[in-house]
């Protein structure tokens, strides 16, 4: 790892051009800021210079702050950590300093490195450089003026957005927004921006100094609104979140008193986030996410991903016809086997409509999306299985089947074939205990929608060789998910860590709890929906399946309630068939189905577990920890099992 260091190199022209280095993104450590500090004070003495450029190493401005820092001060407690920049640095000696500075970005421009962007006179970029603010996810705000500057640069409503959404923006829109002065060839990049610098000091340019501009900010009346608007929306998609309602506080405080005022509240709120919960959770996450493409005796050991090519998928339901969908979208050819022409039809048209969907909502081009209904084919047979790189089996959850597929497999498919499951809850062992080939076996568990959720569980057994792990985890990567490689049980990590989320709820319900406040103080925690209502988008056929299992694999904590066999019985599904403890009708918000119960009050009435026949009498705090305090403890366990 090279040390991380800042250059000044000053040429005929009178620029002095900083670069910080710090491979791979150029991450703001402590040393680069102290260097920033040095050479730009060398620069402001020396009379051989009348501009700056400001540059990163190697094709990268700057991935933003040494995230590192952050682990630190949560592992210490100590906000002493943290360099203080926001002032001395970039407003006293880089805007306010006496001699013209130019930022020369490309690739990465992102949170402090943005920042440092954001304290230069001008900005100069090359294409496709991003640029953006997403301290927010990670629990805190933009800390070295961000939440000042941009607003001023590219106006409140667009400033709002980029902040509160961790989003990106591309340097060409960039420009149009007023944020890039200018977007020039990469080859061109140090020329121009030097050059503007010298404009700027000749007067030939104007001189801005972000902070003290006002001309985007329209009237206090007009940003209020803005605010109001913001803070609505933010109540509805991220009201647990502190972090995103200081940041409209700091950016209204730079509007009412002068964004100098603003900057010293900003940096005063950063250091009480990044105590939070939050900002500890958030980077926990970060720094976890990470973690996962490093698996011991797999990544580690030499071994190169084979190219997966060609998958077969068998079962065109749900599940089948959104892992297919990543995939076509991802240039890998499909081939999806379904057991009579009617579902096979349903499944090929599930992912035509999927892929049209992106289309529609912008998310996919027309021509790529041609491409990808061109690299789906269904059968009916195994007679195309001869040449595939992975089969993906994804029927139901029903043991001799999923038996009796893998037997076929092994026969029809080349010996290098992976042979993976979608199994949300069977043991590996048991779905593959009739093959030969233990070593190919292995679980490809997607999330529903599986062409959006970006979660990718990859079960290893005891006897799944290395290559296969590491050509599951390629693919996963191929087509944009996040690929977590766990151990073999029933449920393995995730839904193991689950199941008690669906029991503790049936526990509550029969000892009278309201089903609709559980949901509601669940949906209040944070969730996007509670217990309930997932049990009627999940079927309840999957239910009952899954319970099943983990009856036999954890009798000692487990409630048998006999609430959804009497949903079943009184005709209900869930959203399958529009009734379920909700009422689903095609355009509209789903909504409590009084109806249902009578259906409770019986299952309460055979459950015969509230105390003295009286329904128990219990807070909202109480409904959240006794939902959530078992998946905590079923956590803790999967981790203890070392799976």
């Amino acid at each position: 790892m090279a040390k991380a260091k800042v250059t000044m190199e000053v040429g005929n022209d009178g620029v002095a051009v900083i670069t910080f280095v710090n491979p791979p993104v150029n991450a703001l450590a402590i040393q680069i800021f102290a260097g920033l500090k040095e050479k730009w004070n060398e620069a402001a003495m020396r009379n051989d210079v009348k501009a700056i450029v400001l540059t990163g190493y190697g094709g990268r401005f700057s991935g933003g702050f040494d995230i590192n820092v952050f682990e630190k001060v949560h592992k210490t407690d100590d906000v002493s950590l943290l360099p203080d920049v926001s002032v001395e640095l970039m407003t006293n000696i880089m805007e306010d300093g006496k001699k013209p500075a130019v930022a020369a970005v490309e690739g990465l421009c992102l949170g402090g490195g943005l920042e440092l962007a954001l304290g230069c006179h001008a900005r100069i970029a090359a294409p496709r450089t991003q640029l953006g603010l997403p301290e927010l996810s990670l629990g805190v705000l933009p800390g070295s003026g961000g939440t000042q500057r941009l607003p001023r640069l590219i106006g409140l409503p667009k400033a709002i957005d980029m902040m509160m959404t961790s989003k990106p923006i591309m340097s060409e829109e960039g420009e149009k927004l007023g944020l890039i002065d200018a977007v020039v060839p990469s080859k061109e990049l140090l020329k121009v921006a030097r050059q503007w610098a010298l404009d700027i000091a000749e007067r030939h340019k104007p001189w801005m100094r972000s902070l003290h501009r006002t001309d985007k900010i329209g009237s206090l009346s007009e940003a209020h609104e803005v605010l109001k608007l913001a803070r609505k929306q933010v109540k509805q998609t991220a009201r647990n979140m502190p972090q995103h309602f200081a940041c409209l506080d700091v950016i209204e405080e730079g509007i009412v008193h002068g964004g100098y005022n603003g900057v010293l509240k900003e940096a005063k709120v950063f250091e009480d986030l990044v105590l939070s919960d939050t900002s500890r959770g958030l980077v926990h996450v970060f720094f976890a996410q990470r973690a996962t493409s490093k698996v011991p005796n797999v990544t580690d050991i030499g071994l190169k991903p084979r190219p997966v090519k060609k998958v077969a998928i068998i079962g065109g339901g749900l599940m089948g016809s959104g892992i297919a969908t990543s995939l076509v979208l991802s240039n890998i050819f499909v081939i999806i086997k379904e057991i009579n022409p009617e579902y096979l039809q349903k499944g090929i048209k599930t992912v035509e409509a999927n892929i049209r969907g992106l289309v529609a909502r912008k998310k996919l081009q027309q021509d790529k999306a041609n491409k990808a209904f061109s690299m789906v084919k269904g059968v009916l047979d195994y007679s195309e299985f001869k040449d595939v790189d992975m089969v993906i089996e994804a029927v139901i959850e029903n043991v001799p089947l999923k038996q009796q597929i893998f037997i076929d497999i092994e026969k029809v498919c080349p010996p290098h074939c992976i042979l993976a499951s979608n199994t949300s809850t069977i043991d590996l062992n048991v779905i593959g205990k009739k093959t030969s080939s233990q070593d190919r076996v292995i679980g490809a568990h997607f999330f529903s929608p599986a062409h959006v959720m970006p979660l990718l569980e990859i079960i290893r057994t005891e006897k799944t060789s290395a290559q296969a792990i590491l050509d599951l985890m390629a693919v996963g990567k191929t087509i944009k998910k996040v690929p977590v490689v766990v151990g073999n049980c029933t449920g393995f990590a995730v839904n193991r860590t689950f199941f008690p989320y669906a029991q503790s709820a049936q526990f509550l319900a029969n000892l009278g709890v309201d089903v609709y406040r559980i949901d509601a103080q669940i949906i209040s925690f944070g969730l996007p929906i509670g217990p309930f209502q997932l049990q009627d988008l999940a079927g309840y056929g999957v239910a009952i399946a899954t319970g099943k299992e983990y009856s036999s694999a954890f009798p000692d904590r487990i409630f048998k309630s006999p609430l959804l066999d009497l949903l079943i019985k009184s005709g209900r599904n869930g959203k399958n068939n529009g009734k379920g403890y909700y009422i689903y009708k095609k355009g509209e918000k789903a909504r409590p189905d009084p109806s249902v119960l009578p259906i409770i009050e019986e299952s309460r009435r055979l459950t015969n577990i509230m105390p003295g026949g009286k329904p128990i009498s219990i807070t909202d705090q109480e409904i959240v920890e006794m939902i959530l305090f078992p998946v905590v403890n079923e956590a803790c366990r999967v981790l203890d099992e070392g799976l």
